[in-house]
C-alpha cells in the first residue's frame, strides 16, 4: 500500500543512514528547561517503545539540535534546553514519523502532546512512498511477532500463529518450545490463563488468530514479572477497539485441518470505551505413530525382547471464544477498565493400537500380542474476569495501579477401551479380553491481587515497587473401572486405582526496581523480586499428604550501552523460578498403552534457572538485526524420566523427577530488511549447545542443534499480497536419548477489495509432504526405544473477511493487566486423566 511521509521524515531517514550516523549534530546552548512526552501507535494507543525523539529548528534546515530514545513506555526527556520554539518529530522502524511544533516554556517541565506515529500506510503528506510494518520487530528486550502483518494466519489458531514467531518451535501434537525448553509461560495481554497453565497445547486452539495482534518474546524479563519462565515469556497480545465509531469484523474460514467463525465489535467515546469478540471453531488432526522397544537381560545385557507397536490416530475437536471489555475515564489522572472472558475447548482422540513381542531367538507368543481400541475423551472452560484502577499525576512518569483477577478452569477426561489378546484386529466389544474405563474431572480457579507504583526520583532515575498475592487451587477426581475375567461381566470399580486429590498453591511476592542513567551513552537497572511460595495437598486416597513454604529471592539486572541513534549493545541477567503444575503433579495412573504407564509426581520441587544474555540491536532506515548470544543453567531441572518395571510384559513407566543439571548457549541472529520496495524479508538462524547431567540417573548428554526462521511477503499490484514461511529444526539431546527434529512451511495470498474492507485468503501448508515424521529416541540401561508421530500437516483454508464501521483511528490509556507467569504448564495430554 501507498503510504504518505512528511518532506521532513524524508531528510530524517537521510540523516540516519550508514553514512551519516558518525555526525554529530549539534546541542542546543546549554539551558535549565526540560521536554517531556509520550510516543504512542496511532491505531492501538499503545506505547511505542524505543522510538526515535530528536528536536528539530522552528524552521528547516531540519537539522536536529539533539535526540533521544523513547524508554519501553514510550516515555522520552529533552534535557538542558533553550527556551523558546522547536519542532518535535518522532519515528519507528515499521512507522511514519510525525512532527509537530512545540514551545518549551523557560521555566519546569513542558508536557508535550503525544506523538502518535501511523503504520505505514496513513497519510501524513505529499511525498509518496512505499512501506509496510514489519513481521518481526527487534527491540532492545525482546522480539514482536506482528502476526496481524502475516496473511499466512488467517483463519488459524494460536498455535499457528506460535508456529511461526522467532525463537519457538511447536511439534506435531501442537508442544510448544521456546528457545529449546518447555520452561516457559504464556500471557494473553500481559495477563495469564489457567488454561494456558493446564494444558497449553489444547487451549492455544480455542484462540483464532484473527483475535491476535502481536506475539512478544521476552528472554529476560524483568523484575515487574513473575519470576516462572526460565526459558522466557511469550505474551500474546489480543487486538483492541479503535477510538471512534462502532466497527468491527467478521470472518470465516474453511479447511481439512480447522474452520472457524469470528466476529468482533467495539467503539470508544471520549470517556468510555468498548470491544467485544466472539468465536467458535472445528479441528481435525489426524496421525500414526509407530514405536520400537529393545528390552536387555538385567544380567548380561542380552536382549530379552522386542516390542513393536503402531497405531491410527483420529484426533478433532472444537472451541469457542469470546470476550468482553469496558473502559471508563472519569477525569484526566483516572482510569478503570473491567474484562471478562470465556473460551472452552474439547474433542476427543481415538486410537486403534496394534503390539506385538518377539522373544529371544525370534519367537512369537499370540499371548502377547493385542490390539487395543481407545477412546478419549477432553473438555475445559476458562472463565476469567478482570478489573483494574490506573491513577496518573501531574508529574510524569509516576503512576499508581491496582488490579484484581478472578480465573475459574475446571476440566473433565476420560477414557474407555477394549482389548482383545491374541488378535492384530479389533473384533466385537464383548469379546474383549479386557475392558477398561475411567473418568475425571479436574477442578480449577485461581484468585490474584497486585498493586505497582512508579516514581521518578531525578531526571534519569526512577524507582518501581509492587505487592502480588495469588492463591491457587487445584485437584483431580478421578475413578477406573475394569473387567474382571472370571468373577462379573459388568465393569468393577478398582478404588486403589482412583485418584483424589486436593492441591494449594499460595504465592505472595514484593519487587522493587531502580532505573537510572550513567552519561548520555548508558542506561541500567537493578532489581529483584523475593517470592514465598506454601504448599499443601490432600490426598484423600492413600490417606497422606503434606504443607511446606519456601522463599526464593530472584535478582534481576540489566545495562544498555547506546552505540548511536540506532544501534546498542545490551547485557541482561535474570533468575527465574518454574514452580509444577497440575500437569506434572497429578498422580493419576495412565495406562491407556498397557506397555506405557504414565503418570505425575506430587513431591516436585520448583526449578531455579540463572540465565545470562548478551545482545546487539540495530536499525538502519527499513533494516534491522539483533544477535544475542545467551547461556541458561538450572541445577535442579524437572525432567520425565522412563524406567523398565517389568521386562517379561514388556511395561515402562514415565513420570517427572528433579533429576539433571542442565545448560543451554545459544547464539541467535534475527533480521528483516527490505531487498526491494514491495518485498519484505525477515528470520535468521540459531545454533544452540546442550548439556544434561544427572547423577541420579548416572547420565551426561551433550550436543549441538539449529535451527531456522523465515518469512517473506510480496505486494502485487491490484492489492494482491502473496507470502511464505519456512521453520525448520534439528533434533535435540534429551536426558535420556533424543528429541525430534521439525519442519513446517506454508503459502499464503491475499486479494483486498470493497475499498480494503474485505479480504480473500488461501494457505497451504506443507503442500509437498504428505507428513512430518517425528522421531524421539530413548535410551537407559535397561531397554532402548525409538518412536516416530506422523503428523498429517498439508492442509488448506479458505478465508473471508469482512471489516466494517470506523476503525482508523486508536489509542486511549494503556491499561494495566495481571501477569501470573510463575508455573510450569503441561502440553497436550489426550491420553487419559489430566
Amino acid at each position: 500500500m501507498k503510504y504518505r511521509y512528511t518532506s521532513a521524515l524524508l531528510l530524517m531517514l537521510l540523516w540516519f543512514g550508514p553514512g551519516a550516523q558518525a555526525q554529530q549534530a549539534p546541542a542546543p546552548a546549554a539551558g535549565t528547561a526540560r521536554l517531556t512526552g509520550v510516543v504512542l501507535d496511532s491505531v492501538k494507543g499503545a506505547p511505542v517503545p524505543y522510538a526515535t525523539v530528536v528536536l528539530l529548528p522552528a524552521t528547516p534546515p531540519d537539522k536536529p539540535l539533539t535526540g533521544v530514545a523513547a524508554d519501553e513506555r514510550g516515555r522520552f526527556v529533552l534535557e538542558k534546553l533553550t527556551p523558546g520554539a522547536y519542532r518535535l518529530q518522532a519515528s519507528f522502524v515499521g512507522y511514519g514519523s510525525r512532527t509537530r511544533p512545540v514551545t518549551v516554556a523557560a521555566t519546569g517541565t513542558t508536557e508535550a502532546p503525544p506523538l502518535r506515529l501511523p503504520a505505514a500506510g496513513t497519510a501524513l503528506g505529499e511525498v509518496l512512498v512505499t512501506a509496510s510494518k514489519p513481521v518481526v520487530e527487534v527491540r532492545p528486550d525482546r522480539l514482536v511477532y506482528n502476526a496481524d502483518q502475516d496473511i499466512t494466519n488467517t483463519g488459524g489458531t494460536a498455535a499457528d500463529v506460535l508456529r511461526k514467531a522467532p525463537l519457538l518451535a511447536v511439534d506435531g501434537d501442537g508442544n510448544v518450545k521456546m528457545r529449546g525448553s518447555g520452561n516457559f509461560r504464556v500471557l494473553i495481554n500481559n495477563k495469564p490463563s489457567p488454561t494456558l497453565a493446564k494444558n497449553l497445547a489444547e487451549a492455544l486452539k480455542s484462540i483464532p488468530a484473527e483475535q491476535i495482534q502481536s506475539v512478544e518474546l521476552i528472554t529476560t524479563p524483568p523484575a515487574k514479572y513473575d519470576g516462572e519462565g526460565t526459558a522466557g515469556i511469550i505474551n500474546i497480545v489480543l487486538k483492541k477497539g479503535s477510538e471512534q465509531k462502532p466497527n468491527g469484523r467478521i470472518s470465516a474460514s474453511g479447511g481439512n485441518r480447522n474452520s472457524n467463525l469470528n466476529a468482533s465489535l467495539n467503539f470508544r467515546t471520549a470517556k468510555v470505551g468498548f470491544t467485544s469478540s466472539l468465536g467458535s471453531g472445528l479441528w481435525y488432526n489426524p496421525g500414526e505413530s509407530v514405536r520400537e522397544r529393545t528390552n536387555f537381560d538385567g544380567a548380561n545385557g542380552d536382549v530379552a525382547s522386542l516390542l513393536r507397536q503402531n497405531s491410527d490416530n483420529y484426533n478433532k475437536g472444537g472451541w469457542y471464544y469470546g470476550s468482553v471489555g469496558l473502559d471508563f475515564d472519569p477525569a484526566e489522572h483516572h482510569s478503570f477498565s473491567l474484562a471478562g472472558s470465556l473460551n472452552g475447548w474439547g474433542g476427543r482422540s481415538d486410537q486403534t493400537l496394534v503390539s506385538r513381542t518377539t522373544r529371544p531367538g525370534g519367537t512369537t507368543s499370540t499371548l502377547d500380542d493385542f490390539v487395543r481400541d481407545n477412546r478419549n475423551r477432553f473438555r475445559g472452560t476458562n472463565a476469567e474476569l478482570t478489573g483494574t484502577y490506573t491513577r496518573t499525576f501531574v508529574k510524569p512518569g509516576r503512576e499508581w495501579s491496582v488490579l484484581a483477577q478472578y480465573a475459574s478452569s475446571p476440566s473433565t477426561s476420560g477414557y474407555d477401551f477394549e482389548q482383545y489378546a491374541g488378535q492384530l484386529v479389533p473384533l466385537e466389544p464383548w469379546q474383549a479380553s479386557a475392558r477398561e474405563r475411567s473418568r475425571g474431572r479436574q477442578p480449577g480457579s485461581e484468585t490474584t491481587v497486585q498493586t505497582d507504583f512508579v516514581q521518578p526520583l531525578t531526571k534519569k532515575a526512577k524507582l518501581e515497587t509492587g505487592l502480588k498475592a495469588i492463591w491457587r487451587g487445584t485437584g483431580s477426581r478421578a475413578y477406573v473401572d475394569i473387567l474382571t475375567e472370571g468373577r462379573n461381566p459388568e465393569l468393577v470399580r478398582l478404588p486403589e486405582r482412583g485418584t483424589d486429590f486436593d492441591y494449594q498453591q499460595n504465592v505472595q511476592a514484593a519487587y522493587m526496581t531502580y532505573s537510572f542513567g550513567l552519561g548520555k551513552k548508558v542506561s541500567a537497572s537493578v532489581g529483584g523480586r523475593l517470592e514465598r511460595t506454601a504448599l499443601s495437598a490432600d490426598f484423600r486416597t492413600t490417606g497422606t499428604g503434606f504443607q511446606r513454604s519456601y522463599y526464593s529471592p530472584l535478582p534481576n539486572a540489566n545495562a544498555q550501552y547506546t552505540l548511536s541513534e540506532a544501534s546498542s549493545l545490551r547485557l541482561a541477567y535474570s533468575r527465574r523460578i518454574t514452580r509444577p503444575s497440575i500437569y506434572y503433579l497429578n498422580p493419576f495412573r495412565d495406562t491407556s498403552d498397557p506397555n506405557v504407564v504414565s503418570f505425575g509426581n506430587p513431591t516436585l520441587n520448583a526449578e531455579l534457572t540463572n540465565s545470562y544474555e548478551l545482545s546487539y540491536n540495530t536499525t538502519i532506515k527499513t533494516a534491522s538485526l539483533s544477535v544475542s548470544g545467551s547461556m541458561r543453567r538450572t541445577g535442579n531441572a524437572i525432567e520425565q524420566v522412563s524406567r523398565l518395571i517389568d521386562p517379561k510384559a514388556n511395561v515402562t513407566e514415565q513420570t517427572y523427577r528433579n533429576v539433571a543439571a542442565n545448560a543451554f548457549y545459544e547464539l541467535n541472529v534475527y533480521g528483516s530488511v527490505k531487498p526491494a520496495k514491495d518485498w519484505d524479508l525477515s528470520g535468521g538462524p540459531n545454533v544452540r549447545y546442550i548439556t544434561r547431567r544427572s547423577a541420579a540417573l548416572g547420565l551426561n548428554r551433550s550436543g549441538f542443534t539449529a535451527g531456522l526462521n523465515l518469512n517473506t511477503s510480496y505486494k502485487l499490484p491490484k492489492e494482491v499480497v502473496l507470502q511464505a514461511f519456512l521453520y525448520g529444526s534439528l533434533r535435540d539431546p534429551q536426558i535420556q536419548g533424543l528429541g525430534s527434529g521439525n519442519l513446517y512451511y506454508s503459502l499464503g495470498a491475499k486479494k483486498s477489495f470493497w475499498d480494503k474492507r474485505a479480504d480473500l485468503t488461501l494457505n497451504v501448508a506443507n503442500p509437498f509432504t504428505r507428513y512430518w515424521p517425528y522421531r524421539n529416541t530413548l535410551e537407559t540401561p535397561f531397554f532402548r526405544e525409538t518412536s516416530e508421530y506422523r503428523a498429517f500437516s498439508r492442509s488448506f483454508r479458505l478465508s473471508f473477511g469482512y471489516r466494517f464501521g470506523d476503525a482508523k483511528n486508536g489509542g486511549g490509556r494503556q491499561r494495566k493487566t495481571i501477569s501470573n507467569d510463575d508455573v510450569k504448564g503441561g502440553g497436550s495430554q489426550q491420553g487419559g486423566q489430566q
